[in-house]
């Protein structure tokens, strides 16, 4: 199946990946950064997350709320995210708003000013954020288990940062960071919707053109790709916990092995993703020692995990976890019937395809895999699916999957 959308490198490095729908009269743009967690050097972290914020502060020509005025006024929607890998700038409006709105949006990204005042101001939010996170106990599971598994490498730290950190950051330094990163060789402008290519490469080369000169900034740690030696497990008792968690998690490959990836999320489907599932059909409907069980599998850039998540009672906490281990171990030796691999080659398949309807879908894919990296590599998913037997199962699981290979946290009432 060719690409369907258009790739275009500009002479001063930016990406630009279009694809027009004529059918809809919305446009979605996507600006995608590698300016994620992972490129904050460890004196820095959280200074990617909080810098998503300040981006929106306005810059010498966009006073602070211009932005979001200029957009809502028209119907438009914004927002942002921060991951390890990226971050990433979006919007959707008419289409005949594109050329009002884009020139806001650019500007905001290429010449944020962080004044000191905002800036200040900012992080009080920022850190209220965390402090926030700090009573979601499936925050705090989560990120203890990440820093179980990958140890010194940067996905083992929190996006948000650390109250301590940001409090002895400066506007200067954020102003270097985005100097450094926030260049046009690390950025993709994503443009779906009811515009035509022509239309979208004369708005990106008026708009994103005058990129900021590039600053230098502290050197971030070299670290080696995670690779989970021994099985760390851990227990915390959080106080006003109602329900009991077990956590279990697998490191897998990058997105430069998507084909194995792919594999392995059959596997999680199999073992934990609906009704007829393993360990749902075993643990919550016939021994009924949880409440709920589910799998849940991502793809980074260095690489992916596997996460078993189950809410039970404390009591059974020892019980469900021999299950899970049991089962686990099983997927090497004992083939998956051809029924479970068809069922979840088809629950897979079809989450693929739901997830391509909409031009904010599209975006997202293709800025993801463009980021992580290529925008082409958004297409092998469903092939990739669908070509695994029962016997390639069999081995990748061996190859990835052992309970002496895990990372394991339980979370209890204090």
């Amino acid at each position: 199946m060719p690409f369907p959308a258009s790739v275009i490198p500009l002479d001063n490095g930016l990406t630009v990946i279009h694809q027009e729908i004529a059918a809809t009269p919305v446009v979605v743009v996507d600006v995608w950064i590698k300016a994620g967690a992972r490129y904050e050097p460890n004196a820095w972290t959280g200074m990617a997350h909080f810098l998503e914020h300040m981006v929106f502060k306005g810059s010498e020509q966009i006073l602070p709320g211009m932005f979001d005025a200029a957009i809502e006024n028209r119907g438009g929607l914004t927002n942002a995210a921060t991951s390890h890998d990226y971050a990433h700038f979006y919007m959707t409006v008419a289409a005949d708003d594109l050329p009002h709105a884009l020139p806001y949006l650019a500007d905001l990204l290429l010449h944020a000013a962080i004044p000191a005042d905002e800036f200040v101001r900012e992080r009080h939010v920022v850190i209220e954020e965390i402090h926030q996170s700090w009573d979601d106990p499936d925050w705090i599971g989560f990120q203890t288990l990440s820093e179980m598994i990958y140890g010194d490498h940067p996905y083992g730290r929190s996006v948000l940062g650390s109250p301590e950190v940001l409090r002895e950051r400066s506007p200067e330094e954020m102003r270097q960071f985005h100097r450094a990163y926030y260049q046009p060789e690390n950025m993709q402008v994503v443009i779906t919707g009811g515009i035509s290519l022509e239309h979208v490469l004369e708005l990106v080369q008026t708009t994103f053109r005058a990129f900021p000169q590039r600053a230098s900034y502290p050197a971030v740690e070299l670290t080696s790709s995670p690779r989970l030696c021994t099985n760390p497990r851990n227990t915390l008792a959080l106080p006003r916990l109602e329900h009991g968690r077990l956590v279990m998690a697998w490191l897998a490959p990058g997105i430069d092995d998507l084909a194995s990836a792919c594999g392995l999320d059959i596997l999680a489907t199999v073992l934990a993703e609906g009704r007829m599932s393993r360990l749902v059909r075993e643990l919550r409907e016939d021994r009924q020692w949880v409440d709920e069980i589910a799998s849940s599998f991502s793809i980074q850039q260095d690489c992916s995990l596997f996460v078993l998540s189950a809410w039970l009672t404390p009591k059974h906490i020892q019980q469900v976890e021999q299950v899970i281990c049991d089962r686990i171990t099983s997927l090497a030796t004992i083939p998956i019937t051809t029924t479970e691999l068809e069922r979840a080659k088809r629950v897979l398949c079809n989450d693929y395809a739901f997830s391509m309807e909409t031009p904010g879908q599209l975006a997202g894919l293709y800025g993801y895999y463009g980021t992580l990296a290529k925008p082409e590599l958004s297409l092998a998913y469903p092939d990739y699916v669908r070509a695994y037997s029962t016997e390639q199962l069999m081995s990748l699981a061996e190859q990835y999957l052992s309970p002496n290979h895990c990372g394991t946290l339980a979370l209890t009432p204090a």
